[in-house]
């Protein structure tokens, strides 16, 4: 029997201010990729919507795998989700980002479905 106890007597481990950081900025970074794709991927319509797509990618991919969890990409998939969510929303004014076209659906389904991937095939730690 060890003297350490059962697992669930264990206390929680609490993280540290750096990896809190960590995440808030691949949060903000997160908004910041979302943003620039919303821009991009109308652009130039079939080259726009694969380097937005692969961008974002590319992101919750090196997120994970420097903070070597699903958290890593979790954070910047959040914060692409929000910043696109509230750019889809048209103002007052009458002024909007996205069109309806098939780019505009495309993008934010696949941005969606990147995230969902890359926060799901993503090795973490071992215990």
């Amino acid at each position: 029997m060890s003297d350490r106890g059962s697992l669930l007597a264990q206390p929680l481990h609490r993280p540290s201010v750096l990896r809190i950081a960590v995440y808030l900025g691949l949060f903000l970074l997160g908004a910041v990729v979302g943003c620039a794709g919303a821009l991009v991927q109308d652009g130039w319509f079939p080259g726009g919507l694969l380097l937005a797509l692969a961008g974002a990618a590319g992101l919750f991919v090196g997120g994970a795998r420097a903070l070597g969890g699903r958290g890593g990409a979790i954070a910047p998939a959040a914060g692409w989700m929000v910043a696109v969510v509230l750019l889809t929303a048209s103002r007052p004014e009458g002024d909007f980002l996205f069109a309806a076209g098939a780019g505009s659906y495309l993008f934010l389904l696949g941005g969606m479905g990147v995230a969902v991937m890359c926060a799901t095939l993503v090795t973490g730690r071992q215990p």
